[in-house]
């Protein structure tokens, strides 16, 4: 098995609900499993040839830890996977600073996905009390991005 399908199929395993995947081809047997809540089981493939004996192939990842949200308010999320930028371009002004006011669907931030930019709309009214987020940070679907009063 080369190593594209076996990024691939690691990819598939930690972006699903899967918690453990075993493929057995003519070139050996591989099995990735993933670290859950109830696991403290880390996740590790194994990958064998035929008659050789099992070998690790990735390091341990850590499971990421969600952010705890204790402000009250409305939480605005990531509508999608990608890179969080508090302004249109580097250097620029951020498109909302805390204290700021901003109207339902006005631009406050942009989340780079695929090599393009997504400008992403408030989807209330309010006044930006946190930004949760650093400038740059990959951020996940349903992500708090901002909370707003």
């Amino acid at each position: 098995m080369d190593l594209r399908k076996l990024k691939t199929l690691i990819d598939l395993v930690s972006e699903s609900n899967i918690s453990e995947l075993e493929i057995t081809e003519a070139e050996g047997k591989v099995r990735i499993v993933k670290a859950g809540v109830a696991s403290a089981q880390p996740m590790m493939m194994m990958a064998a040839a035929p008659g050789a004996g099992s070998f690790p192939m990735a390091a341990p990842v850590a499971p990421a830890a969600a952010p705890e949200i204790i402000e009250t308010g409305h939480v605005v999320k990531s509508p999608m996977v990608g890179t969080f930028y508090r302004a249109s371009s580097p250097g620029a002004k951020p498109l909302v600073d805390l204290g700021q006011s901003v109207n339902e669907g006005e631009s406050i931030c942009i989340i780079e996905a695929m090599k393009i930019m997504n400008e992403i709309e408030a989807d209330k009214s309010g006044t930006v009390i946190k930004v949760l987020v650093e400038n740059g940070q990959a951020v996940e679907f349903g992500q708090p991005l901002f909370i707003l009063e």
